[in-house]
């Protein structure tokens, strides 16, 4: 049985972190407001600040199935919508040969029927079913070219797709439409204004720790702050690959995985790899330059803790 639509902002941020997403309340009012007004939620950010997260959290409280495109370059209608199956075709066109039996007008109609269809999933999203509309994740919009796009604005403003050999199908009611973009290229004008826009920002200590007990729970409340800390400290400096959230969630595990009760520079050279995903970085933070920050975040925390 699916979950009826939260009726309220603050319904809308509770759901969310019932699903253990942790979401600052202009989130919660761009979410909500796409949900009751059926428009799609076009969410763009850095990588691993949670955007797609978000949709998998919305499939798991509401009771709905996911149906999530990736996308990439060269992503066609083929893979995207939906495809014939021309082997099936092929079989069905020997058989009538073999048989003698139907006549090539039936035969012809027949052979661009449903039961020849394979549905991709922008076609699969616009079913009907049980559970009630699903969630449809398109996920990193940019990685695909401008004529996608293109194809998207009849399925985001009608939700409909147009199959020439069988004409027009409209979703009966619509899906629930999230899609994400890391900003590697721009987005057309004409999809964002289908939308409601969320910029998804990397999340301040506060909001950072909050996560962080939701997802590494067992984790040492001393730990978790000096993690924190240092991603924090990372994400102001010229890194080719700043950390997102999701590298920072991987550390922390990492860390409890290796039964770290505290930060210490050799514990971060040999985890490094777990939080920053590229050598130069890598290279840049490794020795010295991590006992640096190390050591500012140890003394802030001292003196926060004194103030405190």
């Amino acid at each position: 049985m699916m979950s009826t639509l939260p009726d309220s902002v603050d319904e809308t941020g509770q759901l969310l972190r019932d699903g253990r997403y942790v979401a600052d309340r202009s989130l919660a009012t761009a979410l909500y407001l796409s949900l009751s007004l059926g428009r799609p939620l076009f969410l763009e950010g850095e990588a691993g600040v949670g955007k797609t997260e978000i949709a998998k959290v919305l499939s798991l409280q509401l009771k709905r199935p996911l149906v999530r495109l990736q996308c990439y370059e060269g992503l066609d209608v083929a893979s995207s919508v939906y495809e014939w199956n021309y082997a099936r075709q092929m079989v069905e066109i020997r058989l009538a040969e073999v048989t003698g039996t139907g006549d090539k007008e039936k035969l012809s109609s027949d052979l661009f029927s449903e039961k020849f269809l394979v549905k991709r999933p922008i076609l699969h999203a616009l079913d009907k079913t049980p559970e009630g509309p699903p969630i449809l994740l398109i996920d990193e919009l940019d990685r695909t070219d401008e004529p996608f796009e293109a194809f998207l604005l009849e399925v985001l403003s009608d939700f409909q797709v147009t199959i020439p050999e069988l004409g027009t199908i409209k979703a009966q009611e619509p899906p629930l439409v999230i899609i994400t973009s890391n900003r590697t290229r721009e987005i057309h004008d004409a999809i964002k204004r289908r939308c409601f826009y969320y910029w998804v920002d990397y999340p301040d200590t506060e909001r950072e720790l909050e996560i962080l007990s939701f997802k590494a729970p067992d984790m040492p409340q001393k730990l978790s702050t000096q993690i924190v800390a240092f991603v924090q400290t990372l994400r102001d400096m010229d890194l080719f690959k700043l950390p997102g959230v999701a590298e920072t969630i991987d550390w922390a595990h990492a860390l409890v995985q290796l039964d770290h009760l505290t930060l210490s520079p050799d514990v971060i050279n040999d985890t490094l790899g777990t939080l920053l995903k590229y050598q130069d970085d890598i290279a840049r933070i490794k020795g010295s330059e991590a006992a640096r920050i190390l050591d500012e975040v140890n003394a802030a925390l001292q003196v926060g803790q004194r103030s405190g």
